[in-house]
């Protein structure tokens, strides 16, 4: 079979022939639809991930929406280096696989499940949001930030302020729910005023930046804060601006702060899974905020380093998504041509 393969850390994959899959006890094999390229994945196959570099050569991909043997349409979570799953059939433990409601299209869904994800667990989860809380999303501008502010609105949140750098795409969080932007355009000072007067009185942050915007939207909160006893939860979810940031002693010491983490070892495994089957559950009735760009397997060389617009993501095909959206096209016929007779008796 086929499948993206890393010969060098820091280099694209190439599409290359590597043997089928053998499954372990209590694992099957799946044949791959749909497999989205985001940082997670580039950071495996760079081996810059913080768990460590995977062995070479390795087949890059962290989830994909797949075909059992009996033709369920399922996700596939956490699958890591060397056997990822950007392949066109790969072996997981039959315990690992989540069914999704038949219908769905796999590529919008591969596209949509990572940064949902990330945001959901960092909401619920990580940040316990209550009903009526206001919630800053730092970084709203990409993917998970895009998919944070819509969750953030669907879960309850009393208000949502977005913050990022792309004036359009920041303009476009509020059709996602956002009630107020900060732009991090302009001097420090200005940066850390707009936060101060936009999100002064968040109780939750999801941050998915880090660095210097961090630093800016902490010191622009604490210091218009009304009530710097009232409790801020901070969810550090990403670092796009930078790993480090500047974090005074001083400020954890006047304020009730509370810095945590959300990634792959800040929950167990059997609670993300449970979170993600709470998502997967609700996939139909969410609004997309992911637009997938689909792209055959075999182009994955070409495409890794492709640049794209705001608000989409690339998802790799296998040949048999091909064959499957045939069927599904046949299965949609059918029904409808059902219904049609039913109607008619």
């Amino acid at each position: 079979m086929h499948a993206a393969v890393v010969h060098a850390l820091g280099e694209p994959p190439r599409y290359a022939t590597v043997p089928e899959p053998a499954p372990a006890a209590g694992e099957v094999v799946v044949e791959v639809l749909a497999a989205a390229l985001y940082p997670l994945v580039r950071s495996f196959a760079s081996g810059g991930h913080y768990t460590g570099a995977a062995a070479l050569p390795l087949v890059p991909g962290f989830d994909a929406v797949a075909r059992t043997a009996g033709g369920e349409l399922v996700y596939v979570p956490g699958l890591e280096p060397p056997h990822g799953t950007m392949a066109e059939r790969i072996a997981v433990p039959a315990t690992a696989l989540m069914q999704l409601p038949d219908g769905l299209d796999p590529v919008a869904v591969a596209a949509a499940v990572n940064p949902a994800s990330s945001a959901w667990i960092a909401l619920r989860e990580r940040g316990r949001l209550r009903t009526g809380e206001s919630v800053l999303v730092l970084g709203a501008t990409g993917n998970a930030g895009r998919a944070a502010v819509r969750l953030a609105r669907d879960q309850g949140a009393g208000s949502v302020v977005a913050a990022g750098r792309d004036p359009e795409a920041l303009r476009r969080t509020e059709e996602l729910g956002a009630d107020r932007t900060v732009p991090l355009t302009g001097s420090d000072e200005d940066v850390a005023g707009a936060f101060g007067a936009a999100a002064a009185e968040a109780d939750l942050v999801l941050d998915y930046l880090w660095d210097r915007p961090a630093e800016l939207a902490l010191d622009g909160i604490l210091r218009h804060r009304t009530d710097l006893a009232r409790p801020l939860r901070w969810v550090q979810v990403g670092s796009a601006a930078g790993a480090d940031m500047t974090l005074p002693s001083a400020w954890l010491r006047k304020a009730d702060v509370h810095v945590c983490g959300s990634g792959l070892g800040s929950i167990s495994g059997a609670r993300r899974n449970a979170c993600l089957r709470e998502l997967l559950d609700r996939l139909p009735s969410l609004e997309p905020t992911t637009e997938p760009v689909a792209v055959p397997l075999a182009d994955v060389e070409t495409a890794w380093q492709a640049p794209l617009r705001p608000g989409t993501r690339i998802v790799f095909t296998t040949p048999a998504a091909e064959t499957d959206r045939a069927a599904g096209t046949r299965r949609r016929a059918a029904s409808a041509e059902g219904a049609g007779a039913r109607e008619s008796v």
